[in-house]
């Protein structure tokens, strides 16, 4: 099924003006301008073809490759778009030697300006060791990577659940009404499975009836909000009495154990 940005109009935050592109069978690129300074870049660009295709259909050429980690599928059209446009690639100072092509390298809390933006890096590991999140607090945007998905969150390959908890609970730190853009369109079978661990989330059901709907036409599913996350996406909700019954989760067990049993719930499905 050909996946389509939804309503295949851009999506406006600010001065800030991002693009979905899909890439590959379910990654996602976003493609950002900042109109006021000119400034344009991509994050985690799995391919270069459908970026470059983007950009000549806007007519933008590129200036930063942002990169939330070292994964192939996040970085593998790096060296072909930093060599036609002469782009500076940016990521995560933690892991910057997994990055390929890095320019800068960027450290946690640190504020960097693209154009007339702000963007903060926020350290959010688990997936990898050195997975960063980019936050545009002016244009109410993050780019969470493969650490936080629409109703969903990243395998723990180099990370821990501590860790993972961790990353999920500083980005559910930010104001609800914060866009999520995460790597992959995972959505409809993240809320499959969600449905089962907490069965009686009446705000998850009705969101499962949305996605099923919106993926039928082949309309993406991203963006979703922080504050639609924190009340259907279950690895932000270890605390709910309702998801601890059905997981077997003792009332008085922590909040990184209900997680962990979740992520080892979601492995083996």
């Amino acid at each position: 099924m050909q996946i389509e940005p939804i309503s295949n109009t851009v999506l406006m935050q600010a001065a800030l003006q991002i693009d979905l592109v899909p890439c590959l069978v379910d990654n996602y690129a976003y493609l950002l301008h900042d109109s006021a300074s000119g400034v344009t870049g991509v994050v985690d660009p799995s391919a270069a073809g459908p970026v470059i295709d983007a950009l000549n259909k806007r007519g933008l050429s590129l200036t930063y490759i942002l990169n939330t980690h070292h994964h192939w599928d996040h970085t593998g059209g790096n060296a072909e778009l930093k060599k036609k446009y002469n782009a500076k690639v940016v990521g995560p100072r933690a892991d910057e030697e997994r990055i390929p092509g890095i320019d800068l390298a960027l450290r946690d809390g640190q504020i960097w300006m693209f154009g007339e933006q702000e963007m903060q890096v926020l350290d959010t590991p688990g997936h990898t060791r050195g997975h960063v999140s980019f936050y545009f607090k002016q244009s109410k945007a993050v780019f969470t990577g493969d650490t936080l998905f629409s109703i969903g969150c990243g395998r723990l390959f180099e990370g821990s659940p501590e860790q993972m908890w961790m990353s999920l609970s500083k980005l559910a730190g930010l104001p609800d009404d914060t866009l999520v853009y995460c790597g992959h369109e995972y959505t409809l079978s993240n809320a499959k499975f969600a449905i089962t661990v907490e069965p009686e989330n009446k705000r998850l059901k009705s969101r499962f009836e949305q996605v099923k709907e919106l993926r039928q036409k082949g309309l993406a599913t991203i963006p979703s909000t922080l504050g639609e996350e924190k009340e259907t996406n279950p690895f932000l909700r270890p605390f709910s009495a309702g998801l601890r019954k059905t997981m077997k989760v003792p009332a008085d067990a922590s909040d990184i154990q209900a997680f962990a049993a979740v992520r080892a719930a979601k492995d083996r499905a």
